[in-house]
């Protein structure tokens, strides 16, 4: 595809457009699906890039994928589920890190599994080393080979009991996904309790798991012998309704999210408010809208959930930078998240990164070198430049700064985008975005 789009930006965006699955749920839930013995239907299903790369990744090792396109809707079929061919999984999962999490289901099902090289976001030290101690507590082999990781069971796999040191959600994830149908119980303390993972929760309850979550970050998982297929409706997409709100806030729009949803979104519109932004909630979706007058700099740390996401903040700076005062962002959970705010200054943002934690609340970076703090004065007019995308969420940041600046700006590398947003170019010219392609 045309990697490349101009953007001539400057004008509000307005109008209504719709977002469906969350990004971060689905994938998951596609996965689950090999866990039973009969047919799972997924519904609310966005098409994007991430949801094609599972499905192929499940075709790979057997799993018949029916797809509805316009309902949004899967059905997957793991009958006959196979171990697939090495060079296969490689040349589908480079860009995705969902291959880790195929190994707690298939070493269920056939006894063996492997996972190449793992690619995906380069937004911070993301090492799966986590995942594969959490595999060898359950009993896994684990054996390196010169084209990735293969891993075996040769016998039922065990619960155990596992403390994280931070409440991640991949190591929440790919414990879920093996603990279901492992000999005995299995407690995870210092677990994360993300949205998307207690969605996932659901759908494995409703496969037949027994599963229990209790105040203090710790998940119980008994292990079954058997779980069947599922009927489930994904939760909405926080991050992407989140994004286009901050797109409203950044051009002084008015933007109607069908389909966003209050309770997974609250900490956000608390965020929102008090910037200067106004919003209505109704039955079908949110409406974000820049009311008029100065927005208002702010005091923000992200954090695991409840906090404040980090997928929301980089979209969120962007409008900072139209925010009268010094805004103060310290960023807990990506060390390198930051990176994104490069193209925003050289279009006019003033904003200065800092080694040093700007804010109250302990953080694992303190001490490591890394930027992730900012400073954003504002607020100032941005002008229209030539933007490389980072990596998704800083790619469809970058993206609402070419739209507030004014003038046209060229924006390379949006491929990374259609990862995450579902027909983001249709949705922009709803709101009448002003854009082109070669």
């Amino acid at each position: 595809m045309n990697d490349l789009l101009y953007v001539n930006g400057g004008n509000p965006l307005r109008g209504e457009i719709t977002v469906r699955g969350a990004k971060n749920f689905v994938s998951k839930a596609m996965v689950a699906a090999l866990l039973g013995e009969t047919p799972s239907v997924l519904r609310n299903v966005p098409q994007i890039r991430d949801v094609a790369v599972v499905k192929g990744l499940l075709e790979l090792h057997g799993v018949r994928v029916e797809a509805d396109d316009a309902a949004g809707t899967l059905r997957l079929d793991p009958s006959d589920v196979e171990i697939a061919h090495v060079a296969d999984i490689d040349a589908h999962a480079g860009s995705s890190r969902i291959p880790i999490l195929f190994c707690g289901p298939l070493l269920h099902r056939l006894g063996e599994a492997f996972i190449p090289d793992l690619g995906g976001c380069r937004i911070g030290d993301r090492p799966i080393n986590y995942h594969l101690d959490i595999l060898r507590q359950f009993g896994a082999v684990v054996e390196k080979r010169p084209q990735g990781i293969y891993l075996s069971a040769p016998r039922r796999l065990q619960g155990t009991k596992i403390a994280l040191p931070y409440p991640s959600v991949g190591a929440t994830e790919q414990l879920l996904l093996t603990a279901v149908r492992a000999d005995g119980i299995t407690e995870l303390a210092g677990a994360a309790i993300e949205p998307e993972i207690m969605d996932l929760i659901n759908v494995l309850q409703k496969m037949g798991a027994i599963i229990s979550v209790d105040t203090d970050r710790v998940i119980r998982i008994e292990g079954v012998e058997r779980l069947e297929g599922y009927q489930h409706t994904s939760l909405s997409d926080r991050i992407e309704a989140a994004s286009w709100a901050s797109a409203a806030l950044a051009t002084g729009g008015d933007i109607y999210v069908r389909g966003a949803t209050q309770p997974e979104m609250t900490t956000f519109l608390n965020t929102f408010r008090k910037v200067g932004g106004e919003f209505a909630v109704d039955d079908e979706g949110i409406r974000f809208y820049h009311p008029g007058g100065d927005l208002r700099s702010i005091q923000l740390e992200t954090d695991v959930h409840p906090g404040f996401m980090t997928d929301w903040q980089q979209p969120l700076v962007v409008a900072l930078t139209q925010a009268k005062g010094l805004s103060i962002v310290h960023e807990t959970v990506y060390e390198n998240r930051f990176g994104f705010v490069d193209a925003l200054v050289g279009m006019g943002a003033t904003i200065q990164v800092y080694k040093e934690c700007l804010g109250g609340r302990p953080c694992r970076f303190g001490q490591r070198n890394f930027y992730h703090s900012a400073v954003i004065s504002g607020p100032t007019p941005l002008s229209a430049a030539d933007i490389e995308v980072p990596d998704l969420r800083g790619g469809f940041s970058h993206l609402i700064a070419a739209l507030t600046a004014k003038g046209t700006s060229q924006v390379r590398g949006i491929s990374l985008i259609d990862r995450g947003y579902e027909h983001f170019m249709d949705k922009l010219s709803a709101l009448g975005a002003e854009f082109s392609r070669d």
